[in-house]
């Protein structure tokens, strides 16, 4: 039998692993189901699990997130869109009317399940299949810093991939944050760091231990061909590999000028790219090129101006001991700019990513807590059975 100071500390010892394990769990909250899809808030971020066909997928995404996707599509199609211009070739005009012609000029490009799953967003949101679909060629008007560090450049040979995103911290996109964890039927699931609304992406990870981050450069007025978002997304749902994503780059038709950073944690292999309307072109690590003229083994670092300076700057002095801890610390401001909406770093081999987002008063993501999840373990949950559901009604 054993003495009672030996059961009073099995029983501290008892409690103490039940309240640890509590405290794992209790961050995360159901918020609502819809079909296979449902919503909940983990560390207090809101994380979306799509889950069916692609009409299923918008009508889940629309019906969970239907007062952020209706707020957020309001604020960029009414209000900034009634007082911003923007060129559309040798036009100034209004953000609403240039994505209604570049939606027409892309339309015969983009495969024909993104534009069900505009409808699904439509009908479970309430929005017209207009907005839905203007909402979501909006990041074709605006044009960041992006790396890849791994091998000798880390403490102990991850690849960390560093994602700056540097736009529209004005249009108040970051009181829409939303991580979406996506099973599409026939491809390969995946995470978006995006906007309540947006079915395409900028930043993301597939199951498959492929990120992808895009970079906006020049070139407007070239509109006829796919879409960067939905290029992106097509290297979530089927990049299996480096090469897979590379190709579905170079395959199909592309617009603007857009510059990429893509990582395989399988490898440990990453590359940047310009890929854009008429150029195609790749930058391998410890490689430079006269845009990045200076190289940095086992490194991909992307940006422009004073900005790629410090960041080979701050590669340089760490190289060898980077941790994921001071990865984050390459995307700290002034590699950030002031218009920093949101930054995250991936882990792909783990499929971990942290993700910080701008404040609602317009403080840079940089400056920002960062959120740590795990894709693979996201893809795993399950919502609580007793949580408020959502009749779907998709066709």
């Amino acid at each position: 039998m054993p003495s009672p100071r030996v059961l009073r500390l099995f029983r501290v010892a008892f409690i103490g692993l039940v309240c640890l394990l509590l405290a794992e769990r209790l961050p995360a909250q159901t918020v609502a189901r819809c079909g296979k899809g449902w919503l909940e808030l983990v560390d207090g971020y809101p994380v979306l699990h799509l889950k069916g066909t692609p009409r299923e997928m918008g009508y889940q995404h629309g019906a969970l997130l239907r007062d952020k996707v209706r707020s957020n599509m309001h604020n960029i199609l009414d209000v900034q869109g009634e007082k911003t211009l923007v060129e559309v070739g040798p036009l100034k005009v209004k953000p609403r009317q240039g994505i209604d012609l570049i939606v027409g000029i892309q339309e015969p490009y983009v495969p024909k399940k993104y534009f069900e799953e505009l409808k699904g967003l439509a009908e479970g949101s309430g929005l017209t299949v207009a907005d839905a679909r203007a909402g979501n060629f909006l990041p074709e008007l605006f044009h960041c810093s992006g790396f890849a560090i791994a091998n000798s450049a880390t403490k102990d040979g991850t690849l960390y991939h560093g994602r700056v995103l540097d736009y529209a911290i004005d249009w108040n996109l970051q009181e829409h944050s939303v991580l979406i964890v996506a099973e599409p039927d026939g491809g390969i699931p995946f995470v978006n760091v995006t906007y309540a609304g947006f079915i395409g992406s900028v930043t993301g990870m597939n199951a498959e231990h492929v990120s992808v981050g895009e970079m906006g450069g020049g070139g407007l007025g070239f509109w006829a061909g796919m879409p960067m978002a939905f290029l992106v997304r097509e290297v979530l749902e089927k990049g299996k590999d480096l090469e897979t994503a590379i190709s579905v780059f170079r395959d199909n038709r592309r617009t603007c000028q857009y510059f990429y950073v893509v990582a395989d944690g399988k490898t440990n292999e990453a590359v940047g790219m310009e890929a854009s309307f008429g150029v195609f072109s790749l930058i391998k690590q410890g490689e430079s090129h006269p845009l990045l003229p200076t190289a940095v083994k086992d490194c991909v670092l992307l940006s422009a101006g004073d900005r790629y300076k410090k960041l080979v700057e701050r590669a340089q002095t760490g190289h060898g001991q980077f941790t994921a801890e001071s990865a984050m610390e390459l995307m700290s401001r002034p590699v950030a700019m002031k218009s920093n909406l949101h930054n995250v770093l991936f882990e792909p081999k783990s499929t971990k990513l942290w993700v910080a987002n701008a404040t609602k008063d317009k403080k840079p993501a940089a400056e920002q807590k960062y959120f740590s999840f795990q894709l693979s373990e996201l893809l795993k949950r399950q919502p609580e059975p007793t949580s408020p559901e959502i009749p779907l009604a998709a066709k």
